[in-house]
């Protein structure tokens, strides 16, 4: 027998006895508010626990479906009831209505207030049951007579329920933890408190925690399952945790709990739609009700395959533009209702929470039929230019690292293809522009809004790219001169070389070098990057030979400790070299100044 946590929850027509029948089964009374005990009608969710089972008691009266829909979320069997001396009812359908569309799958049938009829109206009553449930999840599920009054059928109850519960697969205990919350109060010392179904992961004493949409972070101070402090909750649990570090009035029904920086709400959502065929034809952009988890919010539903309207009992794929922003994800489902009259009309199941802009509607109504037959990860990372970071694809999808891949960046191998191109033209443009410098500036071929790293993920995929420190060249290229090049070249690493410490002004070296300033430039920038030439100031070049000299003379007075004048008089030179020069051993490690002094290192 598997002990896994089931959530029970309660549908049915206002005074059926839903109440009566959780109390009778359970010893608790769900009804906590003053208002829900003096009219005798439940208002507001109630909730109690029986061994594994958590119930949810959700009102049944119409004008408080909405806070029945914010107890649908997270339940895994659905215990229906309909009462003996009146059977099917308007709120009975919307209910049933209501439970296809979340997608339950499993349920108990509860003939409830048997005691008042007799045998013949009770096998009547359950003969349209039967025929109400045909078709549907509940057309094989067991009906039971029951009576909360005098306890007949509770035993056979309890027992349905067990059957049914084996059948029923826990909810993820390794998912993401989110905990839609349906209600919030405060605690005199201890503070915040929020409950919900934790419908998939753990919760644990200590975690640091979000709560969705608003953006405020909190950590967990206590947790209890079913009125008892535990040090962890598991998915599948009906949960109560005390928050530090905010207060009671920034938590409310509807936010959802979970772990921080992880998921971001969103105010669009595509999605397939069901239509009740009880519905009225749906307009295009028309306003409604959306309710998701605990939350609800007003919104306006865009039809994409077709301006005309939907009809009853239709499916199509459609665009919410919500009012608020919800932590919603995809395989969330959802129930739609409209604004006059105010009852359910549809419901679905959401596909994308952030789809790419300025998409034609026809071109959206296909991306969706591929995300529902196909592998997300796959369509979300091609349609992004630069590719998709491991944190964004979490956000979009709910997935864990683990379910996604070890890389933390993703790109399609078409896009690495084409932005590969790009950058093989540019640099072939900027080589037969510039035949003497030995490649182009990294800098000037990392694509606009392209995360700093791609640049060098996608120049490792190309064996024809070559980078070198900051530039790139092509595999191929080779700097060739010409004859007055290449003795251009000579003269002036010759210049500097002969010069020792002593060197000549670079603009004097540079125009008795026999070529134009400009590729006289060239030559000089080639020489540098070649390292036969080092820039020591703005105004001094040296040749590294002569560097080289002078280190191994300084190496030879290690720990020695000198002045200016010591450095001039062992080198020869005038302090317009000498300073510049101590500048760049100081910086290459070699000295170190103490005072107006150094010390050789």
């Amino acid at each position: 027998m598997t002990t896994h946590p089931v959530i029970v929850g309660t549908a049915g027509h206002i005074d059926h006895g839903k109440t009566s029948l959780i109390r009778a089964l359970t010893g608790i009374d769900t009804d906590r508010l003053q208002e829900e005990k003096r009219r005798g009608i439940s208002i507001d969710l109630g909730f109690a626990h029986l061994g594994r089972f958590g119930f949810v008691d959700v009102p049944g009266h119409e004008r408080f479906i909405k806070n029945m829909l914010a107890g649908a979320a997270g339940i895994d069997l659905v215990l229906f009831v309909v009462a003996a001396d009146e059977s099917i009812k308007p709120q009975t359908r919307e209910h049933f209505d209501i439970c296809r569309l979340l997608g339950i799958q499993h349920g108990v049938v509860a003939l409830t207030k048997c005691d008042l009829v007799d045998s013949d109206l009770l096998d009547l009553v359950r003969l349209e049951v039967e025929e109400f449930a045909a078709g549907s999840f509940l057309e094989s599920a067991p009906i039971v007579p029951v009576s909360a009054t005098t306890g007949a059928g509770l035993d056979q109850l309890r027992a349905a329920l067990d059957q049914v519960a084996e059948k029923i697969q826990g909810k993820s205990a390794t998912a993401w933890p989110r905990l839609p919350i349906d209600r919030s109060f405060s605690i005199k010392g201890y503070g915040a408190v929020v409950t919900g179904t934790l419908i998939s992961g753990r919760l644990k004493l200590h975690d640091e925690v979000e709560l969705y949409p608003a953006g405020k972070r909190a950590k967990i101070r206590g947790l209890e399952v079913h009125n008892h402090s535990v040090d962890q909750a598991r998915a599948g649990e009906r949960t109560a945790v005390n928050l530090s570090g905010i207060e009671s009035a920034d938590a409310r029904r509807g936010m959802v709990l979970a772990p921080p920086g992880i998921f971001e709400p969103t105010r669009q959502i595509d999605a397939r739609f069901d239509l009740l065929p009880t519905a009225q034809p749906l307009k295009h952009r028309a306003p409604v009700h959306f309710h998701a988890g605990t939350a609800e919010t007003e919104a306006r539903l865009h039809l994409l395959s077709s301006l005309e309207p939907l009809k009853p009992g239709a499916s199509a794929h459609v665009r919410f533009l919500l009012r608020d922003p919800l932590l919603i994800l995809p395989g969330d489902r959802f129930i739609v209702r409209m604004f006059s009259p105010v009852v359910t009309i549809g419901g679905g199941i959401v596909l994308d929470i952030d789809a790419p802009r300025r998409m034609k509607r026809a071109e959206l109504d296909r991306r969706l039929a591929q995300l529902e037959t196909g592998d997300r990860l796959p369509l979300l990372i091609a349609e992004s230019k630069y590719g998709m970071s491991l944190a964004s694809l979490i956000a979009r999808t709910g997935l864990l690292p683990g379910q996604i891949g070890e890389s933390d960046w993703f790109i399609s191998d078409a896009a690495v293809n084409q932005l590969l191109g790009e950058i093989r033209r540019a640099v072939a443009d900027f080589h037969r522009k510039n035949p003497l410098q030995p490649g182009i500036p990294k800098e000037s071929l990392k694509p606009r809004d392209a995360p700093p790293f791609l640049l060098d993920k996608l120049l490792a995929r190309a064996s024809d790219l070559v980078a070198e420190g900051d530039i790139v060249r092509l595999a191929s290229h080779r700097v060739a001169f010409n004859e007055d090049e290449s003795q251009a070249l000579e003269t002036i690493e010759s210049a500097f070389r002969a010069a020792v410490l002593a060197v000549p002004s670079t603009s004097e070296v540079l125009g008795k070098s026999g070529v134009d300033p400009r590729r006289a430039r060239t030559l000089l920038q080639i020489l540098l990057k070649n390292r036969k030439l080092i820039r020591v100031s703005e105004d001094l070049i040296y040749h590294s030979s002569a560097l080289e000299e002078l280190k191994k003379q300084l190496a030879g007075r290690k720990g020695a400790k000198f002045t200016i004048a010591d450095f001039k008089d062992w080198t020869g030179i005038s302090r317009r070299y000498a300073i510049p020069l101590l500048e760049f051993l100081d910086r290459e490690k070699m000295t170190r100044r103490e005072g107006e002094s150094r010390v050789i290192l």
